[in-house]
């Protein structure tokens, strides 16, 4: 039976797993990612990764998600401003020509989107948002069951439009993006508490915290209102650590979208959590990995 491998490379942690073509993970690992986590020394870890996930060779392909934009063709990791060295690194060549087994790289975001469409929260829909907030804001689009990187293979950076155009300066250059309101950053820039304290402030009847999650959801629905009328979704799936407190800004999310989105707009339009948690990514490696081998 073919399998392949799916990995998420981040700055700690190098997740992997072993998958059969219906998503069933037959083992999986995690190993520390290297210090400095330079693109070679990342590459050797991963080798030897795959050789303990993969002892006895079974595995025909492997997908791999990336902290940063890959190019349209997921060859190339262009850049990952979290990890040292990273640019224009032509990832996929380098592990085809170690392991001579067909090679696909996107950006990790995308990859969580992707395994929450195949096997996650987002599997009874072809068209779906997924919206990440961690420490900063990332995200996936899904049209048509696949995903949309766009021409050059960058789009879906749903964390970077405008939120508010005289705000806070991001790293991306823009001014007042989403993530600068709703990232685990800026919730501790807003209030001087972490977003998991807050969480736990509402379950115990904060009104202070629980008066925060309300305007959290209206900032997240407006500005998810502008992907909403482009996109039109079925369903927008919200992962990321901020997650966990869900129930508290769901509400306020949705009676916000409601005021701001046509119906004809919104239609059927679910808003849901993320069920993979930290698996999201490499279950979409995974899936990445078998659309590749499936077109040779």
């Amino acid at each position: 039976m073919d399998q392949v491998v799916g990995i998420d490379v981040g700055g700690t942690a190098i997740k992997l797993g072993r998958f059969t073509s219906d998503g069933t993970c037959l083992q999986s690992l995690i190993v520390a990612a290297p210090q400095p986590a330079t693109p070679a020394a990342v590459v050797e870890v991963i080798l030897d990764a795959i050789a303990q996930i993969d002892p006895d060779n079974q595995t025909v392909a492997i997908g791999v998600g990336t902290p940063g934009p890959a190019d349209a063709t997921g060859r190339i990791a262009k850049i990952a401003i979290n990890l040292a060295g990273w640019r224009d690194v032509p990832l996929a060549d380098w592990l085809e020509t170690k392991t001579g087994k067909p090679t696909v790289i996107a950006n990790d975001a995308n990859c969580a989107g992707l395994g929450e469409a195949w096997l996650g929260a987002g599997r009874h829909f072809q068209n779906l948002i997924l919206l990440t907030l961690g420490t900063g804001v990332g995200g996936a689009i899904i049209l048509d069951g696949k995903l949309f990187v766009g021409h050059k293979g960058a789009a879906g950076e749903l964390g970077l439009i405008t939120f508010n155009p005289n705000g806070p300066i991001c790293n991306s250059g823009n001014q007042g993006s989403l993530e600068q309101y709703a990232s685990v950053n800026a919730i501790r820039r807003r209030t001087l508490r972490e977003a998991a304290e807050l969480g736990a402030l509402a379950q115990a009847g904060d009104t202070e915290a629980l008066t925060f999650w309300q305007e959290y959801g209206k900032d997240l629905a407006i500005g998810l209102t502008s992907l909403i009328y482009v996109l039109t979704p079925e369903a927008i799936v919200i992962g990321g650590g901020v997650c966990a407190s869900f129930e508290f800004f769901l509400p306020a999310m949705k009676a916000e979208i409601e005021k701001r989105v046509m119906p004809t707009s919104r239609a059927g339009l679910q808003i849901l959590p993320a069920e993979l948690g930290n698996f999201a990514g490499i279950v979409g490696a995974a899936k990445l990995a078998w659309q590749n081998y499936s077109r040779f």
